[in-house]
């Protein structure tokens, strides 16, 4: 997958108190994604697009698109790519 496939995945962070509560506590950072990825799709396009290792993900349907809560191997590691893409 190359980077601007990835790109079309992945769409943007999702930033609220309760997603900024799951860096710290959980290790996951949440995105909005393409409503036709699949768990697999969306773990090679965060690997592309941010170099990270993915241990899980999780999708949820919602009125502002598809969710997708990714987790990470640490919280250290899921810290650094928030404050990467911006959203610390």
């Amino acid at each position: 997958m190359n980077v601007e496939q990835a790109s079309k995945i992945i769409l943007k962070p999702y930033i609220t108190e309760k997603t900024f509560s799951m860096i710290e506590n959980e290790s996951k950072i949440c995105f909005i994604v393409d409503r036709s990825a699949s768990k697999p799709e969306i773990i090679e396009a965060v690997v592309t697009l941010y170099n990270q290792k993915v241990i899980n993900v999780n999708t949820a349907r919602t009125i502002y698109g598809k969710k997708a809560f990714v987790k990470f191997e640490t919280t250290e590691k899921a810290r650094d790519l928030a404050t990467k893409i911006g959203m610390l």
